[in-house]
């Protein structure tokens, strides 16, 4: 038995390795966005926070990562302003931009760009580099994400890092761990490692 081997161009993500069309794009962006609708679902609150732990920002991570920053941009560009319009699929089914947590979302459009950019880069070719690549994608929620919490809140810098950053840290490193399995292992089964 034989495995094919994938012929990869240079700055490939793993979407490129569909035929190339409009309609695939398209349904990537749509795709995307729901992906990270649905994975916003899964949602636990933190007691003394206002702000949830989702799987939303492993979703929009991994969005960024597969379908580069363009398509990432789009994906979550779709799911922000569709839950801000009141499509209940922001988390645990609420919509809408005024809440503590949008600007985690704003986050997450932002690092899905990031992360797509970089993965263009070959930064999700390797274990290290998407250990890499996926906290530094974190690291941007976060930068937007508490701010916005301190703004919609009134929270200090300090009591805005206590609810908004510090209860997700164990979470980050376990969505960081699953990204640096299977995004290296998708390129590995689709045998091209560019």
């Amino acid at each position: 038995m034989s495995t094919a081997s994938v012929s990869v161009r240079p700055g490939a993500v793993l979407a490129d390795l569909l035929p190339a069309s409009r309609v695939r794009d398209i349904a990537l962006v749509v795709g995307g966005a729901a992906l990270t609708g649905l994975a916003a679902q899964i949602s636990v609150p933190v007691p003394g926070s206002p702000v949830p732990v989702t799987g939303q920002t492993f979703a929009a991570l991994l969005v960024g990562t597969a379908f580069g920053a363009r398509r990432g941009f789009l994906a979550l560009g779709l799911y922000a302003a569709l839950g801000a319009a009141g499509l209940p699929w922001f988390a645990a089914g609420t919509s809408g931009a005024g809440g503590a947590s949008f600007g985690y979302v704003l986050g997450m459009l932002l690092a899905a760009t990031v992360v797509g950019a970089l993965a263009r880069r070959g930064a999700d070719r390797s274990v290290l580099r998407t250990a890499g690549t996926m906290v530094l994608g974190s690291a941007v929620i976060y930068a937007v994400g508490v701010p916005y919490l301190m703004a919609a809140t009134g929270m200090s810098l300090t009591a805005a890092l206590a609810a908004g950053l510090t209860p997700f840290l164990i979470g980050d490193a376990l969505k960081a761990a699953l990204a640096m399995g299977a995004l290296p292992a998708a390129w590995k089964l689709a045998g091209g490692r560019g």
